[in-house]
């Protein structure tokens, strides 16, 4: 009896928590609470992703940040944004800071394969890529959204190239085929997929729109004021929210092909609030918002070999508790230095108490900030404090439609007391933003410089007042010229690219590069002259539209350590402008040892 004991116990711990359990994260952009069918909206149908929830747990209460960056951050580093340096989605202000440990990092170190796949929006420039920040592999884009999804400019582990169809389609298939390596290498894996649909530009194959053209919203769930709802974006949205579903599915039929799914843990969440006005259980605010419309996000977990299916769990929770999670479940051993705001979810999933809802709720008494652009709200289990300091019941009243301050000054006086902690305790981590933008890490090769990341003097115009997928145009001056404040890595030579627009009428211009007392001129001469990418968009964009740009070898500069500023500057302008500067991509030579 003490033998087969001792071997059951041997097999636990090579098969169970302790061993090489596989995860993989699915994180979408812009897709409410409300955009799935799990969650009650009939407008739409989204099987794969609701059979996460009845195939494992589904958390009731869950919460993120209201905008991009600062949400994948704190999913990353199971730290407040700000605490790590995230205070913005563009300019930099995404980045976190290098001495945050990441959960990649943590699952590296335990011997995972671990790639990214999709949107990163937390830094480009390594060691602030998603190479320096504990993933083996890449393929996605860096920036915060993307001008079109179609056959894009992708990067693939720091090499630009060209993407096949679809976005979402290809990033699945990336991530699929990481996968399918991982496994017939018998490494274990974490695969980060965060999709950047449904963000806009709202655009989704026919056979998603198709579906929902020419629905008529008088048929559908509404929004709780219907007089904002934009109809092409609000159909273009669920349309592209479908696409989600069918790619999760496909992720799914892999593992179940590869025959990981029983100790695979999946996990789906959102990264902030719907991105525009329609269906979403009457809550207050949208993306942007620090209320609970803004914040709001499912939390569906499946791992089979360890969740009970249907286990729903009603205890608050917030994307800061996803690292110590999943840690936890897979039996990572090393741990961040730093300490952790979030907390381990473990014990609401595998505890026999945690089918009693009641004790859920009293289990671990917590409170939870959001904050976003100075905008700071507060949430215990039942009442929620907004950004103007007042109290809602959101048991009694989830729309937020009818204060009780002075009904429960007790509650009222707790959460104002944490969010004043909050300001005093992790704002004041924040200071003043120096980082440069680095060129020429010792660890890298390749250097991604955009126009996104850049300043522009004199006329020249941004095409899109979102920087994170702009070009530069309208430039006409010679005296004119973009700069970047940057830090050389290493010194050494590099060849230089530049990736731009320029028609037969404006050929000629000369143009300079220059760092300290270092330059580089080069002459335009080879005509690129893209149409914009226009005809594709379900809804007009707010975005300016974005072309296919080409690369030009400039040539060869050597550049030495140090900070300074990066400036590219038209000394020659024979036509209507210079050209359209979309970025520049800057590779160290290397010289081979015999």
């Amino acid at each position: 009896m003490l033998r087969i004991g001792f071997f059951f116990l041997v097999a636990f711990f090579l098969n169970g928590v302790s061993a090489k359990t596989n995860v993989v994260v699915f994180l979408t952009d812009d897709q409410g609470w409300g955009d799935l069918s799990l969650n009650g909206n009939t407008n739409l149908s989204t099987p794969n992703i609701d059979s996460l929830g009845k195939e494992g747990a589904i958390f009731d209460r869950f919460f993120v940040c209201p905008v991009c960056s600062p949400t994948r951050a704190e999913f990353l580093t199971g730290r407040y944004h700000v605490r790590s340096g995230v205070y913005s989605t563009s300019a930099g202000g995404e980045r976190m800071d290098l001495d945050e440990t990441t959960i990649a990092d943590l699952f590296k170190q335990a011997g995972y394969a671990t790639g990214a796949f999709g949107k990163w929006h937390n830094g480009m420039q390594y060691p602030y890529h998603p190479l320096g920040r504990g993933f083996d592999y890449f393929y996605g884009f860096c920036s915060g959204h993307w001008g079109h999804y179609y056959d894009a400019l992708m990067e693939r582990n720091g090499k630009l190239v060209k993407g096949k169809g679809f976005c979402v389609d290809d990033f699945t298939t990336e991530a699929m085929s990481f996968i399918d390596r991982a496994v017939k290498a018998e490494k274990p894996f974490f695969a980060y997929v965060p999709y950047n649909t449904p963000h806009s530009p709202m655009q989704v194959p026919d056979r998603w729109w198709n579906k929902f053209k020419d629905k008529k919203l008088e048929d559908m769930m509404r929004h709780r004021n219907p007089s904002k709802e934009d109809r092409l974006h609000l159909l273009a949205a669920l349309a592209m929210c479908e696409n989600i579903d069918w790619n999760v599915g496909r992720l799914l039929k892999k593992l179940d092909q590869l025959k990981v799914a029983e100790n695979t843990i999946v996990v789906f969440f959102h990264d902030n609030g719907p991105n525009g006005n329609r269906w979403n259980k009457d809550m207050e605010g949208r993306k942007g918002s620090t209320e609970e419309g803004g914040t709001r996000s499912p939390l569906l977990i499946r791992w089979p070999k360890s969740i009970e299916p249907g286990t729903e769990v009603k205890q608050i929770a917030s994307v800061l508790d996803l690292l110590p999670t999943l840690t936890e479940m897979a039996g990572v051993a090393d741990k961040p230095k730093k300490k952790l705001d979030g907390r381990s979810l473990f014990p609401l999933l595998n505890q026999p108490k945690s089918k009693d809802l009641d004790y859920q709720a009293s289990m671990i008494p917590r409170t939870l900030i959001s904050s976003w652009k100075g905008k700071i709200g507060a949430r215990n289990q039942r009442f929620r404090l907004d950004y103007k300091g007042r109290l809602y019941d959101m048991v009694k009243d989830p729309g937020q439609r009818v204060e009780v301050t002075k009904k429960f000054p007790r509650i009222y006086k707790r959460l104002t007391q944490s969010v004043n902690k909050y300001k005093k305790e992790v704002f004041d981590e924040l200071g003043t933003d120096e980082r440069p933008f680095v060129i020429g890490h010792p660890d890298v090769l390749w250097t991604q410089i955009p126009a996104r990341d850049a300043i522009p003097h004199g006329e020249i115009q941004r095409s899109n007042k979102f920087p994170n997928c702009s070009y530069f145009l309208n430039w006409k001056n010679e005296d004119d010229y973009i700069s970047w404040n940057v830090e050389v890595g290493k010194a050494g030579l590099y060849e230089v690219q530049l990736w731009y627009a320029c028609p037969k009428k404006d050929l000629g211009a000369e143009i300079k590069l220059s760092f300290l007392d270092q330059t580089l001129t080069s002459k335009i001469s080879r005509e690129v002259d893209p149409p914009l990418l226009t005809g594709f968009d379900r809804k007009e964009r707010m975005e300016g539209y974005v072309k296919y740009f080409e690369p030009m070898k400039m040539g060869k500069i050597k550049l030495k350590e140090g900070k300074g500023e990066l400036k590219l500057q038209a000394i020659k302008i024979p036509g209507d402008q210079a050209l359209e500067f979309r970025l520049l991509m800057i590779n160290r030579i290397e010289v081979k040892k015999n």
